[in-house]
């Protein structure tokens, strides 16, 4: 278990949370990782704390992007450089438990499954677990992500080495589920660890508690993207309303 992690971080004004974000990683019992944190013009002061945790820690990494683009184009320019045997997710507002990368491979290895993703505990901005824990599925296909997307970017965990590096589909939103399904086109399906590992800080707003904005965001996910038929995009659709009310009921 010596392989290099590259953990790929989007961020934009993120001043409230990067330091939490970043001291989880720095506190992984598995140490070999490298980070690469991708800069959306941020306008607040979420740049200069990356540098300071920089200037004590080479395995950080800053890419700055010339304009705001998005957190499609801001993941994809991290894929592009990454140098690692894994490839994880982890955004600017949430955290891991210390043993989230040991874990991850550890399963990987137990179960020679090469994608893997944990459950998670759920807090609002203060970290007050005011929502139940999200407990996954002990495995997912290509099919069930376009019923319900139970893999977070906050917990996937890829082994590029066997699966080969992959871009994120060029998309506003559900950008995450378009890369889990390349992978799952040709994988029979992804392991779930059922025990939590990460914090998914669900913030004030949030599109992803918001159904009825991503509709037509996922509609077109169906038909544009994954070119399924209108029979089929309203069948998954359905599923997908159906289970996003029952995840986020409590």
């Amino acid at each position: 278990m010596n392989g290099l992690v590259s953990i790929i971080t989007p961020t934009y004004n993120s001043e409230k949370f990067i330091t939490e974000t970043i001291q989880s990683v720095q506190n992984q019992t598995y140490q070999n990782w490298e980070m690469l944190i991708v800069d959306d013009c941020s306008s607040d002061k979420t740049v200069d704390i990356i540098q300071h945790f920089m200037e004590d820690d080479h395995r950080i990494h800053l890419i700055r992007l010339n304009k705001n683009s998005g957190a499609s184009k801001a993941r994809n320019k991290a894929i592009n450089e990454i140098n690692g045997d894994y490839m994880t997710f982890l955004d600017a507002d949430d955290i891991w438990f210390s043993d989230f990368i040991e874990n991850s491979i550890a399963t990987i290895n137990n179960t020679g499954i090469p994608f893997v993703f944990s459950s998670y505990r759920r807090s609002n901005e203060n970290l007050e677990f005011v929502y139940s824990d999200f407990i996954v599925p002990q495995k997912v296909t290509y099919t069930d992500i376009l019923k319900t997307n139970s893999i977070s970017c906050l917990t996937a965990f890829i082994d590029v080495k066997k699966l080969g590096v992959k871009s994120m589909p060029d998309i506003r939103k559900r950008q995450d589920m378009g890369l889990w399904l390349k992978y799952l086109k040709e994988i029979p399906f992804a392991h779930g660890i059922q025990e939590p590992k990460a914090i998914y800080r669900i913030r004030e707003n949030s599109l992803s508690r918001d159904k009825k904005a991503l509709l037509k965001y996922q509609w077109q996910f169906y038909r544009e993207v994954e070119k399924l038929s209108i029979l089929e995009s309203a069948y998954y659709m359905i599923h997908w309303m159906v289970r996003g009310f029952l995840k986020y009921r409590n």
